[in-house]
């Protein structure tokens, strides 16, 4: 059995449409399997117009995007990792639209994403992206979901 990492998580919802869908158990499980080290993190689902003004801020980018991870401890010997992971419900409930993808599913996907880069993966090459999107798919599985790359 794989060994399960203390997790402290905090979800918010400003942007509450898919608190219903989105419950902090259902997080905490998806965040769990995803973590490969003690972890505090926060999960914020967000409107648009916050995804937006965050993305132009901290990347330089005027439109709301999907994930953002703020990872404050990814190139430290820090014990424990922590982030800040924003998700964005319209551009979330869009791409699953457009993607045939229920949202559920490409919520789950963007949080292990998220989860992902806090503890510094990231798909800047070629070969990290492959790395990256064969533990998403490993991770996914593991919670009984499909290969979100199909």
């Amino acid at each position: 059995m794989a060994v399960k990492n203390k997790l402290t998580l905090s979800v918010q919802y400003p942007d509450p449409r898919l608190q219903a869908l989105l419950t902090r158990p259902l997080l905490r499980k998806t965040v769990q399997t995803a973590i490969f080290f003690p972890a505090e993190l926060t999960l914020r689902f967000v409107d648009a117009e916050e995804g937006r003004v965050l993305n132009k801020d901290y990347r330089g980018k005027d439109y709301a995007t999907n994930v953002l991870t703020f990872a404050y401890t990814e190139d430290s010997d820090a014990e424990v990792t922590q982030a800040d992971i924003i998700l964005c419900t319209d551009v979330l409930q869009k791409e699953a639209a457009e993607q045939n993808k229920s949202v559920l599913e490409h919520a789950q996907h963007l949080v292990v994403h998220g989860v992902l880069h806090a503890q510094g993966y990231d798909h800047e090459n070629d070969e990290d992206a492959e790395e990256m999107e064969a533990l998403e798919i490993e991770i996914l599985a593991s919670l009984g979901l499909p290969n979100p790359y199909q």
